[in-house]
């Protein structure tokens, strides 16, 4: 047979590639990380009682947790295409950041001059970022294996964006202790936290996700 015609015997024959399966690889050890997360947090700090979950005490973190997620999740869905840009998914992930910035800045305004230190500072913003950075942490190693093997050609910025991952989910689950209230904490201190634990999943994503 000549070897134009077995290529193109072989073409006609192979069918659709298959998909990355990045969803299938990645969220079992982004669900396992999360659960975890929710056991330390809760083990350590004890539960908000459920009355809380009839305010917005919880819902100012789970929300921006689940809309950072999502965008995150986005990132590093192009962080795995070789031929796919990443900066308009990083810039939609900014824009949002910017939002929630915004807000928590426009909650200050509202607030009397001399309640606005409080509102910021809370009970606990000197353990905030480190409690969510650590809680992150499992999250992140579970998400750093699973992700070994993807066809990712930016392992910087894919562990960035694993590291938010783990972040958010950290995030929501810390949510569930945390009896902090005001919108401009959660901008500052939680964004804080996140931010550590991209550092933490860009540094490690740039040595264990490389081809």
């Amino acid at each position: 047979m000549k070897t134009e015609a077995l290529i193109d015997l072989l073409a006609r024959q192979a069918g659709p590639a298959r998909p990355q399966p990045v969803a299938r690889r990645l969220l079992p050890a982004w669900a396992g990380g999360g659960m975890l997360a929710a056991v330390l947090a809760v083990g350590l700090s004890g539960p908000l009682p459920l009355a809380a979950f009839a305010s917005p005490t919880p819902w100012i973190k789970l929300l921006p947790a689940a809309l950072l997620a999502a965008l995150g999740w986005l990132w590093l869905r192009q962080t795995a295409r070789p031929a796919s840009p990443t900066r308009p998914a990083r810039r939609r992930l900014e824009s949002a950041w910017l939002l929630l910035a915004l807000l928590g800045v426009g909650s200050l305004w509202l607030l009397p001059a001399g309640a606005r230190m409080s509102a910021l500072l809370g009970s606990s913003w000197w353990q905030c970022p480190l409690t969510l950075a650590t809680l992150a942490l499992p999250a992140l190693l579970l998400l750093l294996r699973a992700a070994q093997g993807l066809p990712i050609i930016r392992p910087r910025q894919a562990g960035a964006a694993l590291g938010l991952l783990a972040g958010c989910t950290a995030a929501a689950a810390y949510a569930l202790s945390c009896p902090e209230s005001s919108p401009a904490f959660v901008a500052l201190w939680y964004s804080a936290g996140l931010l550590l634990s991209m550092a933490a999943g860009a540094a490690l994503g740039a040595r264990r996700l490389r081809w």
